[in-house]
């Protein structure tokens, strides 16, 4: 492979992760930030913020309002089920 070719995929490799890392950190913020509110009165806030978070990305970043309930803001966070059937989205 000559070397302009490699040097051109090099470029834009790395011009491509930047650019994805910046949508997923902006996407990511969005959904932290709307969880936090979510899961600030939560028992197990840990486990609260991660299921949140799964659901946030999942529902294209759709978080009910407030502490608990509203979930019909939100059908796909409302739908969501784990393994055994219960909501997984807090």
């Amino acid at each position: 492979m000559k070397p302009w070719i490699a040097t051109f995929f090099l470029v834009v490799l790395v011009f491509n992760s930047i650019f994805l890392g910046s949508i997923v950190e902006a996407e990511s913020s969005v959904c932290d930030s709307k969880c936090s509110v979510r899961c600030s009165k939560a028992g197990m806030k840990d486990r609260c913020l991660k299921y949140c978070g799964i659901c946030c990305a999942a529902c294209n970043e759709c978080v009910p309002s407030g502490t608990y309930g509203n979930k019909d803001e939100c059908p796909c966070y409302r739908d969501m089920k784990n393994s055994k059937g219960k909501p997984k989205c807090p």
